[in-house]
C-alpha cells in the first residue's frame, strides 16, 4: 500500500468524530444500477406513507374552509422536503450510516432527542382513527374498536412479514396505485369545468389563511409529503433497498418468519478516487431522480387533486363540519354528483390510504428508535428485536390512548404535525453541519443546496415559534 494511499485513507477517516462512535470502515463504493427502475422503492414508500393526513385530510380540509388559497404551500413543502430527503440520503449513500448516526457522532444523545420527538409525534394514533372513521362511513361501527383492530393488524403485519421493507414497499405501492386511480377517475367525472376554471386561483388568490390557526398551517406544511421523523427514515429505507454503501448493511427480518439480523452500529466510507467518484455521481443522479419522479410528483399531484375535489364538492357549504366529518359530506356529495359507487370508492381508498400510512408510521418510528438504541446505547442488542419491541409498544399505547377517549383525528394529527415541524427545524441545522464537516470535500453539500437548507431552517423555525405563541395564547389567554 503506497504512502499516498495511506494519506488519502487517513484524511477521509479523520473527518469522522470518534468521541462517541467508532470510525467507519474503508470499503469500495458498489457499482450503480444500470436502470433507475431497479432502485425505485424508497421514494414510493415516502410518498405512500406521506399520502395521508396532509393529502386526504389537512389540505382538503383547508380547501373546504377557505378554497384554493393555500394549495401553493404544498409545492413549497414538498420541494423543501425533496432537498431535505436528498441531504439525508447523501450521508447514507456515502457511509451506509443513518443520518441519526451522523448526528450522534457530534453529540451522543442527538439520536435519543429525535427518537423521543418521533415517539411524541406518533404516539397519537390520528392516522388509524382517521381510517376507522372512514370505515364507519362505509359500514358503520364504533370508531374506537375499529381503530384498535387496525392497530393490532399493523403490529401483526410488521411482525409476520419475512422482510419488513419488502412488505412495506408492496403495501405502499398498492396504496399509491389506488390513490392514482381515484384521482384519474375523479379528474374526469367529479371535478367540474367551473372548478377547473377556478384552478388559477391557486396562484392569483394565494395567501396564508391565518384564521385557521398557525398550528394547522404548520401541520399542512410539515405534512405536505412526509414530515417530521419520516424524512429521517429515508436513511433506513435506502439502506434496505441497497443504495450505494447501504449494500453492506443487513436488512431487518421478522423474528417469527425470518432470521433476525442486526445492522452494524457504524458504517463505511469510500476513498474519493476517480473510479469511485464516477460511481458516486451515478448513484447521486439515480437517487435524485427516484425521489423526484416518485415522492415529489406523486405527492404534489395528490394534494392538488384532493384539494380540487374538496373545493368542487363542499367549499362554501354553511353546514360543513369543522372536523374530519367534512369527508363524510364530501363522499355524500360525490355520490350525488357522480353515483353511489364513486362516493364509496372515495371512502374505501381514503380508509386504505390512511391505514397504510399508519402502517408506515409505526414502521419508521420503530426503525428510528431501534437504530438509535443500538447505535448509541445497546450495541450488542439485535436491531430486529429492538424494532419489534417498539412496534408493539406503539400499538399497545395507541390502543390505550383510544380507550381513554382521545379519538378526534384532526386534533391528534395537528399535535403530531406540530412536533414534526419542530423536528424538521432542528435536523435541517444538523444536516448542514454533518454534510459539510464529515463527508469528504468531493461529495459534501455545497452551493444552492446549502441555501435550500438555510431556507428550511428559517421556514420551520419561524413557523414553530409562531405556532408555540399561537397555542400558548389559546392555552393561557391573550
Amino acid at each position: 500500500m503506497t504512502t499516498e494511499h495511506n494519506e488519502v485513507t487517513t484524511s477521509v477517516l479523520d473527518r469522522f468524530p470518534a468521541k462517541h462512535l467508532a470510525k467507519p470502515e474503508i470499503r469500495a463504493l458498489p457499482e450503480p444500477p444500470k436502470s433507475t427502475w431497479r432502485i425505485i422503492g424508497p421514494g414510493v414508500i415516502a410518498a405512500g406513507v406521506g399520502l395521508a393526513s396532509g393529502e386526504f385530510i389537512l389540505y382538503p380540509y383547508i380547501a373546504s374552509q377557505v378554497g384554493l388559497v393555500f394549495v401553493w404551500a404544498a409545492l413549497v413543502g414538498v420541494a423543501t422536503q425533496f432537498f431535505l430527503n436528498m441531504e439525508i440520503e447523501r450521508y447514507t449513500l456515502a457511509t451506509g450510516e443513518t443520518a441519526l448516526t451522523g448526528f450522534s457522532r457530534f453529540w451522543r444523545h442527538w439520536g435519543l432527542v429525535f427518537a423521543l420527538l418521533a415517539i411524541l409525534a406518533n404516539l397519537w394514533p390520528g392516522w388509524a382513527t382517521s381510517s376507522a372513521t372512514l370505515v364507519t362511513y362505509l359500514w358503520g361501527g364504533d370508531v374506537k374498536w375499529i381503530t384498535i383492530g387496525l392497530l393490532l393488524a399493523i403490529g401483526l403485519i410488521l411482525t409476520l412479514a419475512p422482510v419488513v421493507y419488502v412488505a412495506l414497499e408492496r403495501a405502499e405501492m398498492l396504496k399509491v396505485a389506488a390513490v392514482l386511480v381515484l384521482l384519474i377517475v375523479g379528474a374526469f367525472v367529479a371535478i367540474s369545468a367551473d372548478t377547473w376554471a377556478d384552478a388559477p386561483k391557486i396562484v392569483t388568490d394565494a395567501r396564508v389563511p391565518t384564521e385557521l390557526g398557525f398550528a394547522l398551517l404548520l401541520g399542512a406544511l410539515a405534512f405536505a409529503g412526509a414530515g417530521g421523523g419520516q424524512n429521517l427514515v429515508q436513511s433506513n429505507w435506502i439502506r434496505d433497498k441497497g443504495f450505494a454503501m447501504g449494500q453492506y448493511v443487513p436488512r431487518i427480518k421478522s423474528p417469527v418468519t425470518g432470521q433476525p439480523e442486526a445492522a452494524p452500529s457504524t458504517g463505511f466510507i469510500f476513498e474519493p478516487t476517480d473510479e469511485h467518484m464516477g460511481r458516486w455521481r451515478a448513484w447521486w443522479r439515480f437517487a435524485n431522480r427516484e425521489q423526484l419522479y416518485t415522492f415529489v410528483l406523486i405527492t404534489f399531484v395528490t394534494i392538488l387533486f384532493t384539494s380540487l375535489l374538496a373545493y368542487a364538492t363542499v367549499y362554501g357549504r354553511e353546514d360543513l363540519p369543522d372536523d374530519i366529518g367534512f369527508l363524510q359530506v364530501e363522499g355524500d356529495q360525490l355520490s350525488a354528483a357522480v353515483g353511489g359507487w364513486f362516493g364509496t370508492f372515495f371512502w374505501i381508498v381514503g380508509a386504505f390510504s390512511l391505514f397504510a400510512a399508519a402502517l408506515g408510521i409505526v414502521d419508521y418510528t420503530s426503525r428510528l428508535v431501534a437504530d438509535v438504541i443500538k447505535t448509541s446505547y445497546a450495541q450488542q442488542a439485535k436491531e430486529s428485536t429492538l424494532y419489534f419491541g417498539v412496534v408493539w409498544a406503539l400499538v399497545l399505547i395507541g390502543c390505550g390512548i383510544v380507550l381513554a377517549g382521545f379519538d378526534q383525528p384532526i386534533v391528534l394529527l395537528v399535535i403530531s404535525a406540530c412536533v414534526g415541524g419542530v423536528m424538521m427545524f432542528i435536523y435541517s441545522i444538523l444536516l448542514l453541519v454533518v454534510n459539510r464537516k464529515v463527508l469528504p470535500d468531493e461529495i459534501k453539500i455545497r452551493g444552492g443546496r446549502i441555501a435550500v437548507l438555510g431556507w428550511s431552517i428559517a421556514l420551520f423555525g419561524v413557523l414553530s415559534v409562531l405556532t408555540i405563541i399561537d397555542q400558548g395564547s389559546k392555552l393561557f389567554g391573550d
